[in-house]
């Protein structure tokens, strides 16, 4: 996440009748400004009803979350629907250990509700700002060996269905985990039933200059050494710039000595990106605080950056992460003149069926570029080439120049989701142009 400012886009207003509500114009772009919206408007239902009449009033509709996904997953030639004017439900029951939340909320509106209720969520994103339904569509995650997506949380899911239908998924269902990543091909998700614990208290701190010799030999400890482990690179020969270690306060986590090994502990805030003020980021001297406070990388009270770059991430498995080190590393100076920075982190294996680090423990190779799109796209093939021998999988909600036909090799259950979201959507009301490449 790199700039100081805040996009303000301007939105242009017009009124239609598909649902008998007032209807606002595109959204325009995304949140990073690298796709254009073809959408012909926004629909805000401020309730279910009105939900039902937006699904039901439009040939084309898909939902639109907080517009930070870098891929045209979110993009429509008919109309997008978002959930920010609908109830802003968390709710609470503490026997079970389960919070129903409205899936436009953002991620920092349910952490900072479930924190002062005693609770929290098992991860975060590094980004807060995120809405969680969002989130959960495309598959995307926190960091640690022992966490899996965030996906994983879900244990219910309320969905509205392209006939208008509200059907309640429970844990037991079958098609849970087909509906835990459904990419908004199955039907606008209006609440999420997430698993949730005692809230906890984390330390994060940082370490810089971690040398590729002692990465290639004590990958798997660095990896472990916390709650959750992040690395961030640049691929050139200084090797590993910084690592952000958070250890929870109520376990027993293992401890690596990074300064052991040559890393130095940070005595100052640091932006994960050279030269970047470090003003929003979280907490990383040391200092214990609440899980919300320190899980993400960015504090919720910091304003998103301008937006000003663009983002590929590819899951692996362990096994393969060292090779797969190496292989990026051969890319360096490829990537120098658009790579802002390359975040390594661990992720556990989930059961949805489409979620990146799907029924394998992964390590996710996230890379931040400029926002360069002729000289994005003139690497995307490369990084493509070096992880395809190692299965890496492309996340939906970011750029990847991996064609179409590769992605059932990579995701194993795509074809199943396919033929799901067939029968559920038999008249393709949910498919734009990017599932319909996806799904065929």
């Amino acid at each position: 996440m790199v700039g100081k400012g805040e996009r303000s886009l301007t939105v242009r207003r017009h009124a239609t009748q598909g649902s008998g509500m007032i209807s606002m114009g595109p959204a325009e772009t995304n949140w990073a400004g690298n796709v254009e919206y073809r959408a012909t408007g926004v629909e805000h239902p401020r309730n279910r009803d009105e939900l039902r009449t937006a699904v039901t009033g439009h040939d084309r509709v898909t939902p639109l979350g907080s517009r930070h996904s870098f891929s045209r997953i979110a993009d429509t030639d008919g109309v997008q629907i978002s959930l920010r004017q609908m109830p802003a439900i968390v709710e609470i029951d503490a026997d079970r250990q389960v919070a129903r939340v409205a899936a436009g909320l953002t991620h920092a509106e349910v952490a900072s509700r479930l924190d002062a209720a005693g609770f929290a969520l098992h991860n975060l994103a590094s980004l807060p700002h995120i809405s969680v339904g969002g989130a959960v569509a495309t598959g995307t995650h926190g960091s640690g060996v022992r966490n899996p997506s965030l996906a994983a949380s879900v244990v219910g899911i309320e969905i509205v269905r392209a006939d208008g239908r509200i059907e309640t998924l429970d844990r037991d269902h079958p098609d849970l985990d087909a509906h835990r990543v459904g990419l908004g091909a199955l039907g606008v998700v209006t609440m999420l039933d997430l698993a949730i614990e005692p809230r906890f208290e984390v330390a994060q701190t940082v370490h810089t200059g971690l040398d590729w010799d002692t990465v290639d030999a004590h990958f798997d400890e660095v990896m472990g050494a916390g709650y959750s482990v992040s690395m961030f690179t640049g691929y050139g020969e200084e090797g590993v710039r910084q690592v952000w270690t958070k250890r929870r306060m109520d376990r027993d986590e293992p401890v690596v000595d990074l300064a052991a090994f040559g890393a130095v502990p940070a005595d100052r805030p640091l932006h994960p990106v050279p030269g970047i003020e470090p003003a929003g980021v979280t907490e990383g001297l040391g200092r214990p605080g609440p899980w919300h406070e320190r899980l993400p990388h960015f504090r919720s009270s910091f304003t998103p950056s301008a937006g000003e770059e663009i983002q590929c991430e590819y899951l692996l498995a362990v096994a393969d992460a060292v090779p797969a080190l190496h292989a990026l590393r051969a890319l360096g100076p490829a990537l120098a003149p658009v790579l802002y920075g390359s975040e390594i982190r661990g992720v556990a294996a989930d059961t949805a069926w489409l979620a990146p680090s799907s029924e394998r423990d992964s390590v996710a190779f996230h890379f931040t570029f400029r926002r360069d799109p002729h000289g994005v796209a003139a690497v995307l093939p490369l990084i493509d080439d070096a992880l395809a021998p190692f299965g890496g999988r492309p996340h939906w909600g970011k750029v990847t120049a991996m064609p179409a036909s590769r992605l059932p090799e990579v995701y194993p259950r795509l074809e199943a989701f396919a033929a799901l979201a067939n029968r559920l959507d038999p008249a393709r009301r949910f498919r734009n142009a990017y599932l319909t490449d996806v799904l065929g």
